[in-house]
Formats: structure tokens, C-alpha cells, sequence
């Protein structure tokens, strides 16, 4: 059989060719090799370079190989998180003629770690509880996909850290299946052999040292299983709103903030009956928000400032017809968000009378506004709208102040 690379772009065949094909994994020479962190692996698993990028080689049979090849590119079109499927190469053999395994090669992600390198360092607590957070994030996004994993565990994930943001990745899909949609059972297999798989791994780096002393390896196991049963629940409950929907989006933004999640990406589908909401959460550092909306906008603001605008920004985009994630005939989430301060932001702050502002700022104001609107929406039971709240915020709040008010610190 000759050797055949089936790849998903037609440049790669080329670059690949250049790789020792002809010796089993575990023989290539080190100058095809690149020195990266790996996690644990049943199979042979080296990172190679092929002309400008950094593949994983990882050697298997040819038929799971093939299906986690196609696993691979299912999760890609979906839009979750994991490694970039990029060839199959086939029909190897030794210099003798003996057969050689199959290999299915994935394109590195670049400043990615395995988790389980992670929780060999020095990390502090807030840093672990976020990677655990992240994860849940993963899984719930797979369970949400309907591909049941089937070896969730640090050795299969990769921790990525972009602009502020934290996020899991998945490696191997070797034992996953691609579902119309994951039953309850199915589910709460997956939750436990991640329980079982994490805990499992962080005792084994306990008994070697790597483990960082204030890491319980089996309430770690625990918290990620209700960290992702509390994320499930926000996400999967009913999410049909009425005209009038932006009081319960908020409500619902909130209490995902509540559970230490942002919002990464939300979207509205229009029905007869109401509006239904799809929300992608996200895991976040500290400053996140501020680096954000500075970004987008040109706001410089604190961080709770900077938070609640950018919670704003995000609902008030997902009502514009040209808002569409990753569709790249779509306006450019910076040119959306230059109009919110030109259309939302500005008219509003202006809609406060100058003599009334005391000492705060544009970001303080408007953030008060939004706050305003929350607590009359919530007493009303339904959105009053922005220009309500800014009238009874003028007649009511801001009369009452006997000292101008200074921005809050944080």
C-alpha cells in the first residue's frame, strides 16, 4: 500500500512529505522534533515542525484514527474548542517494507499548555479555581454539541490564555461520539470518569511532589462537577423572553456573573412566541473587562465600570440585524461597539443635566443608569427602558444627593 496523506488543506501534503515517514514514531530524529510540554498519552505522540507550523504526530490504528480525525473536524465546524484537524497519512512502512501505524496530525496551539503541566507549577488558588472553571466551560460546551467525550482529563486538555481570557481546549477525541443530543445519563458518565480522571491525575503529581500544597486532588475532582452542574443549569433552562426582553437577558447575564462566568458571545433568535437567547460563557483574569472596553471603545474606566458597560454593549449588539459571530460578512464587533458609544452611550450621559454630575464620570454615570433600570425593571417585572430610567434617575436618585458623588474604587 503506498503512503497516501489525506489532508484538510491542499498545501500540507507537501510540507509533510518532508517528515521521516519511514520510521516509527518513537525513532525520528531530534531535528525534526520540536521540545514542547506533552501530556500524558496512551498512544506515541511528538510535536514536528512542517515548514512554518508546529504539528502533533500522534501514531494509532488506522480506524480510530480516521474517526477522530472526522470527530475533529465535526467539533471544528460546531465552533467548540479543540485541536485543528490537519491530515491522515496512511500506507506506511519501514525501509524493510514492514507496516507502520497510522498517524493523525493536529496543528499545535500555539501558547497552549496541557493542564496537567499547568498543576506542576506554582500557581495561586484564584489561577486553579479559574482553569477548573474553564474546563467546565469545555464540557459543558461538548455536552451542549451532544459528542459525549468519554476521557475527560488533564492529560487530554490544553489550557490556553487569551487577552484576559481563560480557556480549555480538547485533544483528544479519540473515545468521543458526535450525538443529535446527550441524554441525561450520558452526561452524568462523562461528569463522573472527569471526576474520577482528574482527581486520579492530581494524586499521582501529589505523590511525585509536582502538586501544589493547597490543592485537594479530590475536592478539585468534586468542585469541577459542581462548577459544570451549575453552568449547566443557567444555560439549559428556558430561555424564551417576551417584547420587552432586556430586563430578563440582564437578569440572566447577571447570574451568570454570579457563578464567576462572562458572557463570550450571545445571540437571539426571533420567534412568534418570544425571543430565545443562546449564551457561550467564558472564564476571565482580573482586568479583563477594563483591557475589553478600552479595546472596543476607547473607554477607559474601572473594572465594575468597565464590566456592567460591556454586559450593556453585548445585549444591545445582539439586537442589531448585522450582528453575526463569525460570519465574515458581518460588521466587525469594533464597529458595532463604536456605535453604541455614538448612538447608546454618549446621548445618554448627555440626557443628564452637567450642574447634576457632581464629580463623576461619563462611565459612572451611565453605570448608575443601568443599575437604576435593573432595580426599576425588577419591581416593575419588565423592562422599563433606558429613557424611563433616566428620567426618574434625574427626578429622584440625583436630587437626594447632598455631596457629589465620586467614582467608585475598586
Amino acid at each position: 500500500m503506498a503512503l497516501q496523506i489525506n489532508a484538510t488543506n491542499p498545501e500540507h501534503p507537501a510540507l509533510l512529505l518532508e517528515l521521516p515517514w519511514h520510521l516509527p514514531l518513537e525513532e525520528w530524529p531530534d531535528k525534526y522534533l520540536v521540545p514542547l510540554p506533552r501530556g500524558i498519552s496512551r498512544h506515541v505522540v511528538r510535536y514536528a515542525r512542517a515548514g512554518d507550523e508546529v504539528v502533533a504526530v500522534k501514531e494509532l490504528a488506522q480506524r480510530p484514527a480516521l474517526r477522530e480525525y472526522e470527530l475533529l473536524r465535526d467539533l471544528d465546524r460546531l465552533g467548540i474548542p479543540a485541536v485543528d484537524p490537519l491530515a491522515v497519512v496512511t500506507g506506511r512502512t519501514d525501509p524493510e517494507g514492514e507496516p507502520l501505524e497510522c498517524v493523525l496530525i493536529t496543528r499545535h496551539l500555539g501558547g497552549s499548555m496541557p493542564y496537567r503541566s499547568m498543576f506542576e507549577t506554582t500557581m495561586r488558588p484564584a489561577t486553579m479555581h479559574r482553569l477548573m472553571d474553564a474546563l467546565a466551560v469545555l464540557l459543558v460546551r461538548l455536552h451542549l454539541a451532544g459528542f459525549a467525550w468519554g476521557d475527560c482529563s488533564l492529560s487530554n486538555t490544553l489550557f490556553r490564555r487569551d487577552a484576559g481570557a481563560f480557556a480549555a481546549y480538547l485533544v483528544d477525541a479519540e473515545t468521543g461520539d458526535l450525538h443529535p443530543e446527550l441524554t441525561r445519563g450520558q452526561r452524568e458518565y462523562d461528569l463522573d470518569l472527569a471526576r474520577v480522571n482528574i482527581s486520579g491525575e492530581l494524586l499521582d503529581l501529589e505523590a511525585s511532589g509536582a502538586l501544589h500544597p493547597s490543592v485537594d486532588p479530590i475536592d478539585f475532582g468534586t468542585e469541577i462537577c459542581a462548577r459544570y452542574q451549575e453552568l449547566w443549569k443557567e444555560l439549559t433552562r428556558t430561555s424564551v423572553y417576551p417584547a420587552g426582553k432586556h430586563h430578563y437577558i440582564e437578569r440572566r447575564i447577571r447570574r451568570l456573573n454570579e457563578l464567576g462566568f462572562d458572557v463570550a458571545e450571545m445571540q437571539i433568535e426571533h420567534a412568534s412566541n418570544g425571543d430565545s437567547v443562546t449564551f457561550v460563557p467564558k472564564v476571565v483574569d482580573a482586568g479583563h473587562h477594563q483591557r475589553q472596553l478600552l479595546r472596543l471603545t476607547g473607554l477607559d474606566t474601572e473594572e465594575n465600570q468597565a464590566r456592567r458597560l460591556l454586559n450593556d454593549l453585548e445585549s444591545w449588539m445582539a439586537t442589531q440585524e448585522d450582528y453575526a459571530p463569525g460570519d465574515p460578512l458581518g460588521a466587525r464587533p469594533e464597529v458595532l461597539a463604536h456605535r453604541w458609544v455614538r448612538e447608546v452611550f454618549r446621548p445618554t450621559v448627555r440626557s443628564v443635566p452637567p450642574e447634576l454630575r457632581g464629580q463623576m464620570d461619563p462611565a459612572q454615570i451611565y453605570h448608575e443608569l443601568l443599575e437604576h433600570r435593573w432595580y426599576l425593571s425588577e419591581r416593575a417585572q419588565h423592562d422599563i427602558g433606558l429613557e424611563t430610567a433616566v428620567v426618574d434617575y434625574i427626578r429622584r436618585v440625583l436630587p437626594q444627593r447632598r455631596e457629589p458623588l465620586r467614582p467608585t474604587e475598586e
